[in-house]
C-alpha cells in the first residue's frame, strides 16, 4: 500500500500541505517555549534518528553516487533543511499566523522564478492562470472574504523572514530537479543528516545565549510532530512528488495549506465555518487543478 502511495504524485503532495500546515500552525504555538533554531535542530536530528534504521541500507548502497555528487546533496541540504526551517521558525516568533499563510501564498511564484532562472522552466498561460486563481482563493480565506483585512495587515520582521525562508524554499525546489538519480530513503538520508549537522553551530550558538526552553507537554508535543510528519514524512512525500511530475507542477499545492490549516482550526479549535472558506476552497481547488492539467509533466531521474 506504502509503494503504491508513492506512486500517487497528486495524493503525497496534497498530504505534504497538510503536514506543513500543522508545522505553521505548531510553530507559532512553540513561540515562547522552544527557540527556534533548537527547534529546528531537534526536529532534524530526531527525525534522522527516526529515518536511520528504515533507510541505512540504502544509505549505504548510495554513497558512491553521493560523493559524486555530494555538491548538489550540501545545497539541496543547506537550503531546504538547515536554512528553510529554521527561518522560518523565527519569522513565526514575530509575526502571526495569518500574515505566515499569506507569506506562503507566494511559494509557487518562487518556484517558477527559481526554476526558469536555474533550469529554464517556463510557466504556461494556463498554469499562470491556475496559479492565480489559487492565489485568490488563498487570499478569500485569509481575509475571511473581506478585502480590507488585507489593506489592514501589519508586516514586521518577522515577515521579513518568512519571505527569505520562501525564497530559499523556492531554491530548494527547484533545485530537486538536479538530485542525483538514487534511492527515495538514501536521498532523504543524504539531505537530512548534513542538514541538521550544517545546523549544529547556530544550535550551540543559541545555545550559549542562554535562550530558555520549557519542556512542557506542549513543547514535547510539538516536537514530536515536527520531528515525523512535516520532516520525514513531509520531504520523502515531497521530494517524491516533484520527482514524477517536477516543480512547476508540484508547486501550486503549496496553496492548499490555508486550506488545510482553517479546516484544522475548524475541526479541532471549534471556529465556525462561513461561505468565505467554501468560496476560498473552491477557487483553491480550481486552480490547482488548472495549474497541474495545463503544467508538463517533467519526471526527475530515480533509481529502482
Amino acid at each position: 500500500m506504502f509503494r503504491r502511495l508513492l506512486d500517487a504524485p497528486y495524493l503525497l503532495l496534497s498530504l505534504v500541505s497538510l503536514f506543513w500546515a500543522g508545522n505553521i500552525v505548531l510553530g507559532r504555538h512553540a513561540a515562547g517555549h522552544v527557540p527556534p533554531v533548537t527547534l529546528a535542530w531537534l526536529r532534524w536530528v530526531l527525525a534522522f534518528l527516526i529515518l536511520l534504521p528504515f533507510a541505512w541500507r540504502a544509505i549505504r548502497s548510495d554513497w558512491p553516487v553521493a560523493l559524486r555528487h555530494w555538491k548538489v546533496l550540501a545545497v539541496l541540504a543547506f537550503t531546504g533543511i538547515t536554512l528553510f526551517n529554521t527561518m522560518a521558525y523565527h519569522a513565526v516568533q514575530f509575526t502571526p499566523a495569518l500574515n505566515a499563510l499569506l507569506i506562503q501564498s507566494i511559494g509557487p511564484l518562487l518556484i517558477a522564478f527559481w526554476s526558469f532562472v536555474l533550469n529554464g522552466d517556463r510557466l504556461s498561460a494556463g498554469q499562470a492562470g491556475g496559479i492565480a486563481l489559487s492565489l485568490m482563493g488563498v487570499l478569500t480565506i485569509i481575509s475571511r472574504g473581506d478585502p480590507d483585512v488585507l489593506m489592514r495587515i501589519e508586516f514586521n520582521r518577522g515577515d521579513l523572514w518568512m519571505i527569505a525562508a520562501m525564497v530559499v524554499y523556492g531554491i530548494y525546489s527547484s533545485m530537486l530537479a538536479r538530485r542525483p538519480a538514487m534511492s527515495q530513503l538514501g536521498f532523504l538520508g543524504f539531505t537530512l543528516g548534513p542538514g541538521a549537522l550544517m545546523l549544529t553551530p547556530l544550535f550551540i550558538a543559541e545555545r550559549a545565549v542562554g535562550a530558555p526552553i520549557i519542556f512542557d507537554l506542549r513543547s514535547l508535543a510539538v516536537i514530536a510532530y515536527v520531528a515525523i510528519f512535516p520532516s520525514v514524512l513531509a520531504y520523502l512525500f515531497f521530494n517524491r512528488g516533484v520527482q514524477l511530475v517536477g516543480p512547476n507542477r508540484a508547486a501550486p499545492f503549496f496553496h492548499l495549506m490555508p486550506v488545510f490549516g482553517s479546516a484544522l482550526a475548524i475541526l479541532f479549535l471549534g471556529e465556525t465555518p462561513h461561505l468565505y472558506h467554501a468560496a476560498g476552497y473552491a477557487l483553491v481547488l480550481s486552480g490547482v487543478f488548472i495549474a497541474t492539467i495545463f503544467a508538463p509533466r517533467s519526471p526527475l531521474p530515480t533509481q529502482a
